[in-house]
């Protein structure tokens, strides 16, 4: 069986199951303090640029706006409520002068159907109840530490692309 959390098996990686949060600003130093509250409140182990490489094989990288920058996303693994270790990620969508910056944090759904998790029953959108929570739940807690504007949960296709995202309920 595949490693959901392997770095180098690149059909762990794709679309993804995200909380896309909408930081309010423009500004990098409120967005540096939404992605550390945000990767504390996860969990995640490790921060690193490349997906290619296992953990192990590469250096870490910095968890700043200035590493999201040059690589595009920010890389880790994080432990899943049903205990299973994952790939996961983070990308920013700036929104310069026209609108808000958000902070998209994702599991990848192939590493989703390594570890089991079911997420989809041939509807039109991806739904999972387990992941929901928990994603919900790491909104909540990035939200004491780093208050922000609207956090959502859902699919996303090419873990960018702004496809159906629901809204968390408090």
């Amino acid at each position: 069986m595949s490693n959901p959390a392997s770095f180098r098996d690149q059909t762990n990686w794709g679309d993804g199951y995200e909380l896309g949060i909408e930081v309010g600003s423009t500004g990098d130093a409120e967005l540096q303090t939404l992605l550390s509250a945000l990767w504390s409140a996860a969990g995640v182990r490790g921060c690193f640029g490349q997906s290619d490489l296992e953990p192990d094989e590469q250096h870490e990288v910095p968890g700043t706006v200035a590493s999201l920058t040059e690589y595009g996303h920010l890389l880790g693994q994080v432990r899943l409520p049903t205990g299973q270790m994952v790939v996961c990620g983070c990308a920013a969508v700036r929104g310069g002068d026209e609108s808000s910056d958000w902070l998209d944090f994702y599991v990848p759904t192939g590493a989703l159907d390594k570890a089991g998790i079911v997420y989809w029953d041939g509807q039109p959108f991806f739904r999972s109840a387990v992941i929901d929570d928990w994603l919900a739940g790491i909104a909540m807690e990035t939200f004491k530490q780093a208050p922000f504007s609207l956090g959502v949960v859902g699919w996303c296709r090419g873990r960018l692309n702004a496809d159906p995202l629901w809204p968390i309920e408090s």
